[in-house]
């Protein structure tokens, strides 16, 4: 059981909170690739609490401004895109993308003291159909090689969706192996495309729910926490999964495309009551069959909501509850993990809890976390920001779901294919 204090610690997020620094030290998802399209309208978004505008120049790099001019305040989500910049539509202030102000035309000169004006600005990079920003101190860091976020366009599958929840409690529900033996269980036999396990013959939705107690195991790495999730099965075989935890807000685990890739949940602060949630869909092999892995899109709304929500009781059918989902409430899990964790409260109360052996994955994300706003705190950099390209691959990152023998270790089964992944660097 958490106290108030040490739930707040890891739940707010905006600037100057603890959770806050330390998330402004790594780069974060800001907006699809697809929301801002080139000669696009500005986007005005808010991230961690700050209210921003985002836009292209017209040579196509993505800038994100804070959304008041500095002369009086007006916001620029609504300014004109032209001579290398944003253009204020009160006064004509044109700003670039690194903050600096271009012209006051309405000054002498066109502003003789344009060049002491620095607008707050922030820093963009664009990877995997996504615009990240890094919103900290000081220069920038590496933005993490993922394999995902290098992936062709036909290999990987991106999307977002809007939780009314923190940040927080979201991610936890991707780390917390038994929940898929109950929330996403169909009552009737899955035969996927994806079956996603290797070496069986059939799906992981039909083999999470033959064992619903399974043996969980973490060890820490220096990017977050390992999960292992061990289901024994009939014919002296047993269900392999590793998943994991990844500083400081996002987690990796099999999915649709476990044994040849996986799939990752990155959850990026709005506010501390409500966040987007970044998905990514990635196979390493074989390209990604996108009628297949995009079916859960038809549930949300052009804005990217959730179809099934709260205010619908998330249209959850008792009937189908007899014969089709445990759950009742569609196939697709994005609905069923946005009612787990949206009905904890905006903010879960982590003080009324009551954790058992099975969230020890959840404990180890919550210490480390807390040890990283420590050594924020303390004027140190958190694990995991890379500033060394040598440093920036990540063949320890190996998300598995495989059948193995029941004489298996593992442990050792996990570290060989590990040591293969290094080989292949």
């Amino acid at each position: 059981m958490m106290t108030r204090e040490e739930n707040q610690l890891l739940t707010q997020t905006g600037r100057g909170t603890p959770a806050g620094e330390l998330l402004r030290r790594y780069w974060q998802p800001v907006c699809l690739s697809e929301e801002l399209p080139p000669g696009a309208a500005p986007l005005r978004t808010t991230i961690l609490a700050e209210n921003l505008v985002l836009f292209r120049d017209e040579e196509g790099r993505a800038g994100l401004l804070g959304i008041h001019c500095s002369h009086r305040g007006t916001d620029l989500s609504y300014g004109r895109v032209e001579n290398g910049g944003l253009r204020c539509l009160y006064h004509g202030w044109l700003y670039d993308i690194h903050g600096r102000c271009l012209e006051q035309p309405g000054e002498s000169g066109g502003g003789q003291h344009r060049d002491n004006i620095r607008h707050p600005a922030y820093p963009c990079t664009e990877a995997g159909g996504v615009i990240f920003t890094y919103m900290g101190p000081g220069q920038s860091p590496l933005l993490p090689n993922y394999d995902f976020l290098k992936a062709p366009p036909d290999h990987l599958y991106v999307s977002k969706i809007f939780h009314e929840c923190n940040y927080q409690q979201a991610n936890e529900g991707n780390i917390d192996p038994v929940h898929l033996s109950y929330l996403h269980r169909f009552l009737e036999n899955r035969d996927e495309r994806y079956r996603g396990v290797r070496g069986a013959g059939e799906s992981h939705y039909n083999l999470v729910a033959r064992n619903i107690a399974p043996t969980i195991d973490v060890e820490l790495t220096d990017f977050g926490v390992r999960i292992y999730t061990v289901r024994q099965l009939e014919d002296d075989k047993k269900y392999l999964r590793v998943s994991y935890f990844i500083l400081p807000n996002l987690s990796a685990f099999p999915g649709q495309t476990g044994g040849e890739g996986y799939s990752v949940n990155w959850h990026v602060p709005i506010d501390d009551a409500h966040h987007w949630k970044y998905t990514f869909v990635y196979s390493s092999k074989a390209a990604l069959r996108k009628e297949l892995v995009s079916r859960e899109r038809s549930e949300l709304t052009p804005g990217y909501r959730l179809v099934r929500n709260e205010a619908n009781r998330y249209l959850q059918d008792r009937d189908s509850m007899k014969t089709h989902t445990y759950a009742g409430m569609g196939a697709g899990f994005q609905a069923h993990d946005a009612f787990a964790t949206a009905s904890q409260g905006a903010v879960q109360d982590r003080t009324e809890e009551n954790l058992v052996s099975s969230d020890k994955a959840i404990v180890a994300a919550r210490k480390l976390l807390e040890r990283a706003i420590k050594d924020v705190q303390a004027g140190r950099e958190p694990p995991h920001v890379i500033r060394a390209p040598d440093q920036n691959r990540f063949p320890q990152l190996l998300v598995v779901s495989d059948m193995i023998s029941d004489n298996s270790d593992w442990k050792e089964y996990t570290k060989s294919l590990e040591t293969e992944a290094r080989a292949r660097l």
